[in-house]
């Protein structure tokens, strides 16, 4: 086994035997969500063939249960690509009931140095997304050593052009919006609007229930609530994949209170969407939404 993480990527890639699964010159990849599994794909191209464990937008990741097929492909595969955090405890287990000598296994908490009990959601983190681009080509490249070249190129179109658009909003929201005040239905939306310089007001507890699926206190509601009402949040961002009773109302209440609603999902909306189409739309949604709120 080769456990890929950014602080021991020196060490991870000495020689190591093919596993199973995988042709000399390809490499059978698992990605424990289909926002990696995208990325992961258009960074490996012919030389790869990712498999999205959980790919279906009405799946829960944070409930998700494998079955004996995920178990199979992940055994079977080379590369496997998997969030951390706490989020998808059950690849671990996967991982660990088939060790695998030579497997390159990617923990995106361990290369960001994100530990569990913090914010999982580092797919909305731009800079961890950069991170989690370099650990895969560097987890390719280790692999497949005789197509570290084409990995190289792979990467430098991906983050050049690939990305382009993605990034260009990035930089204008931030340019434009930087510091207004936002509200949030959960902790998704967190590190992106970290990202943008946006000011999160809705309690962290009330974001971190949500999130976990559990019951925001009475407190985090009534604060959340009034900052809807008194519209001292200029936008509300919700998970429409995670839309509670609780979050059904503030939805409703921001709308009656004239307050611009838009919406982010926790995997691609539609599955087969491509990491930066997904984000690219949520994020012309919240600029266009930040626009009518401001004026500007």
């Amino acid at each position: 086994m080769v456990a890929v993480a950014l602080a021991t990527m020196a060490a991870a890639c000495g020689a190591a035997p093919a596993a199973s699964g995988s042709g000399g010159d390809h490499l059978a990849v698992v990605a424990a969500e289909n926002f990696w599994g995208s990325i992961a794909a258009q960074l490996g191209g012919t030389k790869v063939t990712v498999r999205s464990i959980v790919a279906n937008p009405e799946t829960d990741p944070h409930s998700y249960e494998p079955t004996p097929t995920d178990a199979i492909a992940v055994a079977e595969a080379r590369m496997v690509v998997y969030n951390g955090v706490g989020y998808d405890p059950w690849v671990q287990k996967l991982l660990g009931a088939d060790p695998e000598r030579g497997r390159v296994e990617l923990d995106v908490g361990a290369v960001v140095g994100v530990r569990p009990g913090a914010n999982p959601h580092r797919w909305y983190s731009p800079t961890d997304v950069g991170r989690v681009i370099d650990a895969i080509t560097a987890g390719y490249r280790h692999a497949l050593p005789k197509e570290a070249t084409y990995f190289d190129q792979r990467r430098a179109h991906f983050v050049s052009s690939g990305l382009a658009r993605y990034r260009s909003l990035l930089a204008a929201v931030r340019a434009r919006y930087a510091g207004t005040p936002v509200g949030a239905s959960e902790s998704v939306f967190v590190p992106m609007a970290e990202a943008l310089g946006l000011r999160v007001l809705t309690p962290a507890s009330f974001l971190d229930a949500v999130s976990e699926g559990a019951e925001p206190t009475a407190g985090a509601k009534a604060e959340s609530d009034s900052q809807i009402r008194r519209r001292s949040i200029r936008v509300y961002v919700f998970n429409r994949q995670n839309s509670t009773p609780d979050v059904q109302a503030e939805v409703h209440e921001a709308q009656a209170a004239g307050v611009p609603v838009t919406a982010v999902t926790e995997t691609l909306v539609p599955a087969a969407a491509t990491f930066q189409a997904w984000q690219v739309g949520q994020l012309e949604d919240l600029q266009a939404a930040l626009a009518r709120a401001t004026g500007r």
